[in-house]
Order: structure tokens, then sequence, then C-alpha cells
């Protein structure tokens, strides 16, 4: 996911949205009838087939919430095939009805107000990430759009339990690239124009609503901040940063707007977290970690203080401040079972939340947990078509390149290929080298349906945060500068070589795929190492870097010095040229190794076009290629049967050149908007599936 940071948002939003993962539950005979019986090893072939429709299609339920004042519970569920949002009586779920009818585009993001009497959620147009926000009345189902000014993207700046009808919204009507903060009344819609924001990458305010700060980008590729009093911001910043330290910024004010936290890297190499105290400016250390950049953090509903926060180097772990919260987490973690725990959503009086777990390798519900009673009522579970699914474990790594710098990983095995669970392959089997996007994000552990998938038709999955991932302290971000089909393609090669020689995999049986700029990266990898790998699957992928930074979005500004302190400045010869040198468009004629590319035609990062010069420039050579564009979708494919109609070509495109199982295409085209441009000969099934669309 090609990204860009512009300005805040709410805390508790990031938070909301993350997914609730999945105690285990008991193997159903659908699965269960499929396994060998008795002592009969279990190998790949005999694996039951997990449907993609189970791994992709809509979950029954999501997003589980609860509202602040406690009386409501919401969650995302399917209506007419897309997710829309859902609310019950906190005392009775079986009571739902869904309050948005959305018939164009899944909800995947929403949120309770202050006031607990709307439910607000965001939604673009056809994957064009012009984002609008919507609010919905609980009591009489009435629905608005709060930001109905064309082509904008709203930015969610704050809320506020002392001011709960209104929030600080940034809207970019004015100017697409600058967004000016407003004052908006959520119940009427009316917006107060507080300050404009030419220039500013983002702004902070207070519980009372009241800004305190403004970030400015600054010509070191870094950002200047700057105080705020009565909506005029000071003429001298107070604290600025490098592109070296580029992640330090305010975290949050407590509700008495007393405190101040931040993560801060300077002076050091991974991001900690301090209390600032607003009066003195004397700052509190409140916690550190070598191994990795501080996460998230979780802060009291009402004083807005934090009570613990997260390290996530190989796996995420929470360090506590709060020893209450501790208690219950190890409750929590008692009860349901072996895995993260996951807290979703907490009421302001803080005695009901919802919770989950992640296990990894096992279905898992979502509950609502009352703190006071220590009890937990299962709401639902997302999947239960995974119930007793052959699902397989997450193998954290660490593994060295060929610099020293240590890369961690995560390989998942598919069955039979660790006969005795040590973690280890027994077998050499094929590998899909899957790469995340960003590239200033990184992997995880945890469920992820791609690795499951690709395990279960009989691939090893690795994915690698190679330098540039973020979470990993400065010196391992800022090793990717100027990095791109250099060092951080290197770091995938030893990947590779690692696998190889870990007995994972052998040389000729190895796949790369990824989507954004792990897009870039199966481009890159076909076309600057053309023998390396066996094909390539690149979905919304850039081809073309001096494009790709010559049309980003207009809101990206803000961005923009810093993407060309990392990537290379297309206003100076030099920076020209490493973009030149790193673009895979310029040696498609190399491309000798199947290549698939999925791609949004509304996609506002990645263009149609980075997909379509590269096909074009690979047609004129006469290479084959198969691309698959979607008119409805934008940077990546939020419809499921979109979803399931791409992956659908991939099993298909993976099975003809690595040997894996597949699930026939069937009728997933039929069910999806995919237009096959060109190469349907070359992926089984594909042409069929045209004739029945």
């Amino acid at each position: 996911m090609l990204n860009c940071k512009s300005a805040k948002s709410l805390p508790h939003v990031k938070s909301l949205f993350a997914s609730l993962a999945l105690v285990s539950l008991t193997l159903t005979n659908a699965y269960a009838q499929q396994m060998p019986a008795g002592n009969s090893a279990v190998t790949v072939a005999n694996t039951p087939l997990i449907p993609r429709a189970a791994l992709f299609g809509n979950p029954v339920k999501a997003g589980a919430q609860i509202s602040p004042n406690g009386k409501w519970l919401s969650w995302l569920a399917p209506v007419n095939g897309l997710m829309n949002v859902w609310v019950a009586p906190a005392h009775q779920a079986d009571g739902a009805k869904a309050i948005t009818a959305s018939t164009d585009r899944p909800i995947s993001r929403y949120f309770w107000s202050k006031a607990s009497d709307q439910v607000l959620f965001i939604k673009d147009n056809a994957g064009d990430e012009n984002f609008h926000l919507y609010g919905v009345d609980i009591a009489t189902g009435k629905q608005q759009d709060l930001t109905p000014f064309g082509k904008i993207r709203v930015i969610l700046i704050g809320d506020s339990t002392q001011r709960p009808n209104e929030m600080l919204v940034g809207i970019n009507d004015r100017d697409p690239r600058w967004h000016d903060m407003y004052l908006l009344n959520i119940k009427t819609g009316e917006r107060k124009l507080l300050l404009r924001g030419d220039g500013y990458a983002g702004f902070d305010a207070d519980e009372q609503l009241q800004v305190r700060l403004a970030a400015r980008p600054n010509a070191a590729g870094g950002v200047d901040y700057f105080h705020v009093k009565d909506n005029v911001v000071a003429e001298k910043t107070f604290l600025s940063t490098s592109l070296e330290d580029s992640n330090t910024g305010p975290l949050s004010f407590t509700a008495d707007g007393k405190t101040l936290y931040w993560m801060d890297s300077r002076g050091r190499d991974t991001t900690a977290l301090f209390a600032e105290d607003t009066s003195t400016g004397q700052r509190q250390l409140i916690g550190e970690d070598s191994r990795a950049d501080l996460g998230n953090t979780m802060r009291h509903p009402i004083t807005g203080a934090v009570q613990a926060y997260s390290v996530n180097y190989l796996q995420n772990e929470w360090k506590f401040i709060d020893a209450e919260l501790k208690a219950d987490f190890d409750w929590l973690k008692q009860q349901l079972g072996e895995g993260a725990v996951l807290v979703a959503s907490r009421t302001k009086a803080d005695d009901k939340w919802i919770v989950g777990i992640d296990p990894v390798s096992k279905v898992a519900g979502t509950y609502l947990y009352d703190r006071q009673e220590k009890k937990l009522t299962m709401l639902y579970v997302a999947r239960p078509e995974l119930q007793g699914a052959p699902l397989v474990p997450m193998l954290p790594a660490e593994i060295k390149a060929r610099d020293g710098l240590t890369l961690p990983s995560y390989l998942t095995l598919p069955k039979g290929a660790d006969t005795n669970g040590d973690g280890k392959a027994d077998k050499a089997v094929p590998l899909v080298l899957l790469v995340h996007g960003g590239p200033w994000a990184r992997d995880t552990y945890g469920y992820n349906g791609y690795h499951q998938w690709l395990a279960n038709r009989g691939y090893a999955v690795l994915s690698v945060n190679f330098r540039a991932s973020s979470g990993f302290g400065k010196k391992f971000l800022n090793a990717g500068n100027l990095q791109w089909g250099l060092a951080m393609h290197n770091d995938l090669l030893d990947a590779v070589d690692w696998a190889v020689k870990q007995g994972v995999t052998t040389a000729d049986k190895v796949a790369i795929m990824g989507g954004s700029y792990g897009g870039y990266a199966a481009l890159a990898g076909l076309a600057f190492t053309p023998k390396v790998f066996a094909c390539g699957v690149d979905i919304v992928g850039p081809s073309n870097l001096e494009t790709l930074l010559a049309t980003i979005p207009p809101y990206w500004e803000s961005g923009r010095k810093q993407m060309y302190s990392r990537m290379g400045d297309p206003n100076t010869a030099e920076g020209k040229q490493i973009l030149r040198n790193a673009s895979p468009l310029y040696k498609a004629d190399q491309i000798v190794r199947p290549l698939l590319i999925g791609q949004g035609a509304n996609d506002p990062r990645v263009k149609q076009a980075e997909s379509d010069q590269i096909v074009s420039a690979m047609q004129a050579k006469k290479i084959p290629v198969t691309y698959v564009l979607y008119p409805d979708e934008g940077h990546g494919f939020a419809k499921p049967s979109n979803n399931i109609g791409f992956n659908a070509i991939s099993e298909a495109f993976l099975g003809s050149c690595l040997g894996g199982r597949v699930e026939s295409i069937g009728d997933t085209l039929g069910k999806s908007t995919g237009q096959v441009k060109s190469g349907a000969e070359h992926v089984p099934g594909l042409v069929e599936a045209m004739v029945k669309k």
C-alpha cells in the first residue's frame, strides 16, 4: 500500500479498525471426514482443500464495537453481499438491525459518536479514496453525508467526550493539496473554519477540541512542530526533526490537557514513549525497547492516560502501566487460550470491552467482556466455515541479509512439510515470496488469509520485512533510502537463498507475489533478476517510479519531500536517474518468466497507467503477460467477488508454474467485474471462464 501520512487520525479509530482475530472450536465433520484416517501420514495431497470463498468471502460478522454508554453493540455484516453496519441493544445481540445500506461499496471503517446516538462511517466511491464522513442517527435511522463537498478526502482529527456532538476534521475542498481544519457539528453538518491548512501536514487538538499543535514538513525531509493558541500558529518552531527521525511525533493529550504523549526516536534508534508536561516542557520516559519501535497504546477512556503500550518485534507484546488492566489481560488469556488478546472497543465507564484472541491457526470468537462480573459472552465467530479447517502455524524467523542486517520474517509451511512439528521444513516444497506493500509498512505475526490459502495449496509462504519496512528502528527504516530495486530487492533475494539453504524450497520453484510495493517487487524481480523467480503476480504495483511520483494524489503534497528523499528526487538529474534505474518498465524486455497483473481502474495511488505501460512494453516485444482490470476498484480489491475472482486466477496461474493444487476458476470471473485485457491463454481455465462470463 504505497502510503503517505498527512494528518493524525483519531487514536480510537485506529484500534477500532483493527481486525478482531479469530477460542478454538470443535473440529467439524466437513473437514474431519476428509482428513487421513488412523496413522496415515498427513500430506498436501490428502489435506482437505479450503474453499477460497471461506477465506476471502464476506465474514458472517466482523469489527464489533460497543457504544461509549454501553447500551449498544455494533458490527459489520453483509447486506446484499456488501458489508454494512448493524446495531443491536447490548442486552439483546440477536436483535440486530442493519442501519446502513451501501449498495456500491462495502463499509470497512466506522465508529460511535461520543454521545452514543450516532454511528459514523467513512466511504469512498469505487476505490477513488475520496472519503466522505457519514452519520446515521440510531433513533431515526436518518443518514447524512456530513462532508458533501464533491471530490474531497476527509481526515479525522479529534473528537471529545466533553463536546460529544462535535468533531475536528480536515477537509480539502478549497485546495486538494491541503486540509483546512474545521469544527464540524455531527448532528447538523454545520462546519466552522478554524485554520487553513496551506503547507501543513496536520494538526493536534486536546479534549476540549482546542487546536494545540501544527506540523509542517521541512526541507530536511522531517517535520517542524509549532504551538497553536486561539487558532493562531506560532511563528517559531519548538521542535524539528530530520528525515532520520521522521517517525517522531505527538501521540495524544490527556483529558486535562496537562500531558502530551510523544513517540520519539531522537537520540536513540527505536521510538520510545514519552510524557511531556505541557506547562514546563519536561519529559518523562514511559517505555522503550531496543528491538523495535513502540506500537499501539491503550489509554483510559476518560482521563486519556496511557495504561499500556505494545512492542512488536517478531510478535506483539503488551507492557502494562496499569495493574488492573494487566489483571484483565491475564484473566482473558486464561479463559480464551493461546494467542494474542485483542481489545477492540471499551465503554466510557470502562466496565465492558469487546475482545477476541488470535490463535493464528484456529478459528476464534469475538466476545463481550464484563470486567466487573468477569463474564464473557460470545457474540460471533467471524468465519464459522473455517471451523476444523486444516489451518497451519505461522513461524517467526530472523534472516540475515548479505550486509548483516537482520530481517524479521514469517514462514508458513503446508501440511506435510513439517511432519514432526518442530517448525523446520522436512521436505522442500514450492515457495511463494509474499511481499508487503508500503514499502514503509511491515508484515506481522498472526492469522493471515493469504498465508493459509497458499499453504493449503501446497506452497511454503515467506513474508520478509526488508529494509525500509517500518517498526524496527530508524536505522532499519533509513537503510532503505534510495534503495528501491537495489538493497531492498537484495533483501528479498537473500531471503530466498535462506529458504533454499534451510530446505524449505528449491531454487527453481519460487514465485514472487504482492500488492502495491509488493507488486513493484514482483515486477522488479522478473525484470531485474529474470532467472531467479519461476513467475510473478503483481497487484496494483508501479512499473515506472518517475510517472508514479508525477501522479501521486494531490493530498500527499505534505509528504512529497519525504518521498523524494526516500525514493529519488525527479527534479534533479541524479534523482531522475535513480528513479529510472529502479523502474521495471525500462527492463521489461528482460522478462522471461510468466507474469500476472491485477489493477484497479480507479486507483489514485498507483494509476492504471502503471500497469498499462508495462503490459504494452511487453506486448511490443511479444513477451506473454496476463492482465486483469477491475473497473470498480482502486488500490486493491475491496469487493469480495473481485478479490475471490482475482485470487482464483492467481491460483490457476501459480499452479501452472509451481505445480500446486488448484480449485477451479469456475464462475468466479463471471461473478466479478474483472476484464481480462490480455494473456488469458496463459492461465489454465481462464479462457473457458471468459466464455462463461
